[in-house]
This record gives C-alpha cells, structure tokens and sequence, in this order.
C-alpha cells in the first residue's frame, strides 16, 4: 500500500455521515484528507468532519461556497472555525473573502475562494450574465480579486491552475483542482477535466477526486492509482 499523501483529498460526496464514515475506513491510512460538501450537511456532515480531525487524525475540507452580505459570511465563518479544520470555501467576490477571513481570524483554517465552478463552460456563464470574454482569463481575474482580498488560496479548474499559479497574487498561496479525472475515467457532470499528474505538474497543491474513487468496485485500489500518478513523473513540476 502506498504511504498517504495529502496532495490527494477524497471527496465524500455520499449521501450521509454513515456511508461517508464506511467509505474512509475502507480507504484506511492510504488516504489522509476528505471533502465535506453542501450535500452532505443535512446528512451529519459536520459530525462526520469533526469525527475524522478528532479521532482519526485526518485532515478535513469542508466545501460550503458560502456566499452571503459580509456580516452574515463572517459569523457562519467564525461558527465554522471552531471545529479545528483546514479548508473552508467561500465564493470569490472580495467582500466575501475579506469577510470570511475575519472570521476565521486567530485559527488555523484556510480561506479558499471559487473562481468559477468546473461544472460550468462559457456557455453558462453567458445563461449568467457574465461578462464576455475568455473563460480562463475570468478565473484568473477572479483568482487575483479574491487572492488579494486576503484568500489563503483559490478552488479553480487544472485547466486554469497553470495561469493562476503565474499571477504575482499567488505566490505562496494554495490551488485546489476540483474535476479530476483519472485517465479512462468518465466526465460525469464535470466539463473542464484534468488528471491528477497534470493538474499537479500545472500548479495545483492539491487535487480533489470523488466519484473515480467512492464509485469505483475498489475504492482503496482506486484510491492507490491516483497516489500512484501523483508520483509519476508526469507530475514533477519546480518548487515555486
């Protein structure tokens, strides 16, 4: 079995804290970092999440993408950080960074902000009323709002890691690749994909894989082929 490495997180995009519970203790020691999601929050996904840093000694990502009026996401923020974990999203805009980050001040948890969600293209944005104009160069705009509003990192597309990780704003700061597919693997609902070894050799610090794993005949075998790629020299990239 290959040794945990925490530039992969698991995703527990299952529907409750029980399955998500069985699934880590499926992927044991192999797998040393979890996503927490919106989907799972009525499902007891802050029990879950609290259970995993306190008693297993896991890392934990909770993907809330609050968005809100700054007062509101900095007191949901405060409420958060005293569960002692490590990543927290929020969406990008700068008011919401800035006040997210004063929520979380005097704790060890990480601002991460949503440029714009790997489930949608141009064509989305455009349903939007998002501005014209190229979708990298909107991501790599709203990476470097949200980086100088104060964010520890941003959550982007690998397709976009490589661009963001050049910004003078992201300089020692976190890239989160969500819509990671191992190759062979099925797109699902993701549009703009990525392997693990090039989302890491573009940037990311960490990528994020769900469904190749949890839905997979073997998770733990799954699991120990995106380490395995993280490995490769596919992924080696210079030290920033």
């Amino acid at each position: 079995m290959l040794p945990a490495d925490d530039r992969l997180i698991v995703a527990l995009d299952v529907p409750n804290a029980i399955a998500g519970l069985e699934l880590a203790q499926k992927l044991g020691a192999a797998v040393s970092f979890y996503k927490i999601g919106l989907g799972m929050l009525t499902g007891g996904g802050l029990a879950l999440a609290n259970e995993l840093k306190q008693e297993h000694g896991k890392r934990v990502f909770l993907d809330m993408k609050f968005f809100d009026i700054g007062a509101t996401v900095e007191a949901a923020v405060r409420g958060i950080a005293q569960y002692d974990l490590d990543f927290l999203t929020v969406h990008g805009d700068p008011h919401v960074v800035a006040a997210a980050k004063e929520g979380a001040a005097g704790k060890d948890l990480k601002i991460l902000a949503v440029t714009v969600l790997t489930s949608l293209d141009r064509t989305d944005l455009d349903a939007s009323m998002i501005r014209p104009g190229d979708l990298s160069e909107i991501v790599a705009e709203r990476a470097a709002r949200a980086l100088d509003a104060g964010a520890d990192g941003v959550i982007s597309s690998a397709q976009e890691a490589a661009a963001i990780r050049a910004l003078p704003e992201a300089k020692g700061k976190l890239i989160v690749t969500p819509g990671i597919r191992p190759a062979g693997s099925a797109a699902d609902d993701q549009k703009r994909i990525v392997t693990p070894a090039q989302a890491i050799a573009d940037g990311a610090d960490h990528v994020v894989v769900g469904r190749p794993i949890w839905m997979a005949p073997d998770p733990a075998a799954a699991a120990a082929a995106v380490l395995s790629e993280l490995r490769s020299p596919q992924a080696l990239r210079p030290n920033r």
